[in-house]
């Protein structure tokens, strides 16, 4: 079979400039109903056809006077009023009309009888009335054109007089899934078989966004089946989006399609997750041929058919709010990409500290938990943990600033603690957050370090790279750790002794992880060689990837917490119980944040939901150990 190369490695701004450039957009427009008008874009510029009000109304509940009859009056020298003679009672909204010019709110006046009212203040013209045009003045502009009318716009132009306006026609976007392994019934999902999401995501982003989405079933990868699906698409739609087959595999056909129905723009980007992007036309509508690993996907339409929507909707490019942030982690980076990095976000000590989460251009949750993108520029191999980056917020930095952030070692409560207080949490092991509070850069950092002379955790840990400062530990939970195996223990592993073995493969934590840490002090007592251990270099940043790698059969064990084998229904070997807890500046105890956090920790529903977990022990949690 023939296989696809890359023909472009071209700088993302400069594939969107050349790709739109050779694009004929021509924004269409449509008439609707006022009322059907929420989020959709103005055409033109709309102006009131009434004014508003449309004649002169009361304010307020009173009377209704002539002004020059009121001079004088005073609490002192109070004026008698006659019904139909000086006065007529008005309520809200009620026309004033000649000779009255006037309103007198009813808690003003003092009813004598019937007939006759007294008051004791003199009313100026126009008082508490609303007068024509004082809201809305007939052929002035209600709003501008290439405005998305919002609630209160539709009201402004109902008062004006708007029954129909133009807006700019929504573009219809079709969505095309390919590959042979795509299904979209979970009924069909086997081994080898992947449930469809992206298209559904796409759907909801192109409504979003102001568009019309049309989705078609997902097609196999046959080359005559697609051809046809592509021609139908585009004759169906204004542009297409062609998930899947973008790459450079042999059953990858979208750029020999759009090549042979076409024209193919530019084939791959230097941006990274994302590169195998197609920017494609046929009959001179836009096709775009995808990845389909949903983080690629999901940048990708997110740089390229976003601000192509907004061409269509006559709006030009709208980016994402930015901000600099500091990395609490250092990244590595290509040098022939730009490369976008998912980060969580959280102020610490007025410093805006951003911390990647999973890098995978597979890893959807890594979107789903992320606040915002951290950009780094081609040209770059990298960044250092306490350098500035640029992100593109994908939350607002108001929901950001009052977040906790944690960075440090992995355990499954903290899933649960994040789902009880506001928290942001970076996995780089107990060293690595250590570090991140070193640097200032969390406000908490969950560590289980043992000093391997005392047998004692953290305590040590601290005393050594904290040695000027006062520092804390907000105990946490006692957790039991050992080695994660398949169900029945097919391998009979015992202890660390087995690690060592032919027939074993071991899949280990990251450097500067408890874990690791935790392992490397065994390996020390029984005299074992770290080289003799098939795996010993494969590192895994939490402990649901080692029991995933252990289930999936990738590896015979790895060191990890029992609430981890539990979860995946994996068998499990004790080795000890040990101290989780969290460090924090002495000084941040006062912080409402820790202070909350503290009380969560000690809460009944909190320890509840941890013992469902498994594994897991309290003693004095919450409790403060001043270092």
């Amino acid at each position: 079979m023939e296989r696809n190369t890359y023909i472009d490695n071209i700088d993302v701004e400069l594939a969107k400039e050349q790709y739109f450039s050779k694009l004929n957009i021509q924004p269409q427009f449509e008439g609707i109903n006022v009322i059907d008008s929420l989020d959709r874009i103005t055409y033109e510029a709309v102006m009131a056809k009434i004014s508003s009000p449309n004649y002169n109304a009361a304010a307020m509940d009173g009377i209704c006077v002539k002004s020059s009859n009121t001079i004088g009056a005073t609490e002192t020298n109070p004026k008698i009023l006659e019904l139909h003679k000086d006065f007529i009672y008005v309520n809200t909204g009620n026309p004033v009309k000649e000779p009255y010019d006037a309103v007198i709110m009813i808690e003003d006046v003092i009813i004598l009888d019937d007939e006759r009212v007294q008051i004791l203040k003199a009313a100026h013209p126009w008082q508490h009335v609303r007068q024509i045009g004082e809201d809305i003045v007939a052929t002035e502009m209600i709003i501008p054109s290439r405005q998305k009318i919002r609630p209160i716009d539709i009201g402004a132009l109902i008062s004006g007089g708007i029954e129909s306006l133009k807006v700019f026609k929504r573009p219809k976007i079709g969505i095309l899934p390919t590959g042979t392994e795509i299904v979209e019934d979970f009924k069909d999902l086997e081994e080898g078989k992947i449930i469809d999401s992206n298209s559904r995501v796409f759907e909801a982003a192109i409504r979003k966004n102001g568009a019309v989405p049309k989705r078609y079933s997902p097609h196999k990868d046959d080359y005559d089946l697609l051809k046809n699906a592509i021609l139908k698409a585009v004759e169906e739609n204004d542009m297409l989006l062609i998930i899947a087959g973008s790459s450079a595999g042999t059953a990858d056909y979208t750029v020999k399609l759009i090549r042979e129905l076409g024209e193919v723009v530019i084939h791959g980007v230097a941006m990274k997750p994302g590169k195998p992007t197609i920017l494609g036309i046929i009959n001179n509508k836009p096709v775009i041929g995808i990845p389909g690993y949903p983080v690629s996907a999901y940048l990708v339409f997110e740089t390229f058919v976003v601000p192509l929507i907004n061409r269509y909707l006559g709006l030009g490019e709208v980016e994402l709010e930015k901000v600099e942030a500091v990395i609490s982690k250092r990244i590595v980076s290509s040098l022939k990409s730009k490369e976008f990095v998912r980060v969580n976000l959280g102020y610490v000590n007025d410093k805006l500290v951003a911390t990647p989460l999973s890098s995978g251009a597979g890893v959807t949750m890594s979107l789903v938990k992320a606040d915002g993108i951290g950009i780094i520029p081609r040209n770059l191999e990298g960044v250092e943990a306490g350098d500035s980056i640029e992100v593109e917020l994908l939350k607002p930095l108001s929901s950001i600033k009052n977040t906790l952030v944690s960075i440090g070692s992995h355990d499954l409560i903290m899933d649960i603690l994040g789902d009880m207080v506001k928290l942001s949490s970076g996995h780089v092991g107990s060293m690595g957050g250590i570090l991140a509070m070193k640097r200032g850069e969390c406000h908490l950092a969950p560590i289980h370090l043992l000093d391997e002379e005392t047998g004692e955790y953290n305590i040590n840990y601290v005393k050594k790279y904290f040695p000027n400062t006062k520092m804390a530990l907000i105990k946490g939970v006692k957790r039991k750790q050992g080695f994660i195996v398949q169900k029945g223990n097919p391998k009979n592993i015992k202890d660390f002794k087995d690690l060592v073995r032919e027939d074993v493969s071991y899949v280990n934590r990251q450097r500067g992880a408890g874990t690791r840490i935790l392992l490397d002090y065994h390996l020390k007592l029984d005299n074992l060689n770290p080289e003799d251990i098939k795996g010993y270099s494969r590192e895994m940043t939490t402990h649901m990837a080692v029991a995933t790698a252990v289930k999936t059969g990738t590896a015979t064990t790895g060191l990890g917490i029992y609430s981890a084998a539990k979860a995946l229904d994996l068998d499990f070997i004790d080795i000890t119980y040990e101290d989780y807890d969290f460090l924090v500046d002495y000084r941040m105890l006062e912080n409402p944040m820790i202070q909350e956090f503290i009380k969560v920790l000690k809460s009944q529903e909190f320890q509840e939901r941890v013992r469902s977990l498994g594994g897991y022990e309290f003693a004095n949690t919450g409790d403060i150990v001043v270092i």
